[in-house]
């Protein structure tokens, strides 16, 4: 994986100032560059304008919650993220316990405003390969139907993944947004892209998350997006969170509220199956 020529390695030393001495592809576009002075790095290579700052300052964000851990930001520019590297374990309850009460800590820093970018991130940002903007709001309910579900809704319709007579189901449940989405919050400080695959298990013992969607929002997402693909000890986490954080009352019956955004984000990116499911949430919730 090169840009211009230059590889994760040369890139990591451009970085970091740190001479590599060799380099290993991961999972995920990763590749993970051994250091002359011992250690490695995790190197990234982003696509997309502002993809590299806006997970940079996401990163930085969390970290600033001195709550769930991330991986240090160790270098970056526009093209590539130098990130400190992880060692993985196994999943565990006492891992999981913890993480629970730590990301209800993490959703209680806050943010300024529902939509809100990480301070110096781009209104312009990403989710995964997705495009997400950052604009601020006041209202949840308004805020996400306008921000986070309409904007994919149309992308899926304009990709053939939906057909626009069944987008009208999804927008049945978003005119009933106000007296669906349970008692008014603060807007929390998620993480924004909370699936299994970027929770990572340490080999320490403590879990970290990666690749950050970061903004301000409704706490409930995040723990939605859990659900949505499953995560070790599940029931473990939501149990701390719980203890540590209880939602409001039928957050259990919001879930599915929660998990249209990342539906419509997979069915604009990946097709027909996702929106499937989206529209199978949106019967639900509408009761037809």
């Amino acid at each position: 994986m090169v840009d211009g020529g230059e590889s994760p390695g040369a890139a990591a030393a451009r970085l970091t100032g740190r001479r590599p001495s060799a380099e290993h592809a991961l999972s995920g576009g990763l590749t993970e560059v051994a250091l002359a002075d011992g250690g490695a790095v995790a190197v990234k290579r982003c696509e997309g304008s502002g993809a590299v700052r806006a997970e940079a300052a996401g990163l930085r964000w969390l970290a600033a919650a001195r709550a769930v851990p991330v991986p240090e930001v160790l270098g970056h520019d526009e093209r590539w993220l130098v990130t400190e590297l992880i060692a993985t374990g196994r999943p565990s309850t006492e891992a999981a316990t913890r993480f629970g009460r730590e990301l209800a800590a993490l959703h209680a820093g806050g943010a300024p405003a529902f939509g809100a970018a990480p301070p110096d991130g781009p209104r312009d940002a990403w989710i995964g390969r997705a495009p997400m903007r950052n604009e601020p709001g006041t209202d949840w309910p308004h805020w996400y139907a306008e921000h986070r579900v309409l904007p994919y809704l149309r992308a899926a319709v304009d990709r053939g993944a939906l057909r626009p007579g069944e987008a009208r189901v999804v927008e049945r449940v978003l005119e009933r947004l106000p007296e669906l989405a349970g008692p008014a919050e603060p807007p929390a400080r998620l993480h924004g892209d909370l699936w299994n695959g970027n929770v990572l298990w340490g080999a320490d013992g403590r879990v970290r998350v990666i690749d950050p969607a970061a903004h301000g929002g409704h706490r409930e997402t995040d723990l939605a997006m859990l659900r949505l693909f499953g995560c070790p000890h599940l029931d473990r986490i939501l149990e701390a969170y719980q203890d540590a954080a209880p939602p409001a009352a039928g957050w259990a019956e919001r879930v599915g509220l929660h998990q249209l955004f990342p539906l419509l984000v997979h069915a604009a990116l990946f097709g027909r199956s996702y929106a499937e499911q989206a529209l199978t949430t949106s019967r639900r919730i509408a009761g037809i």
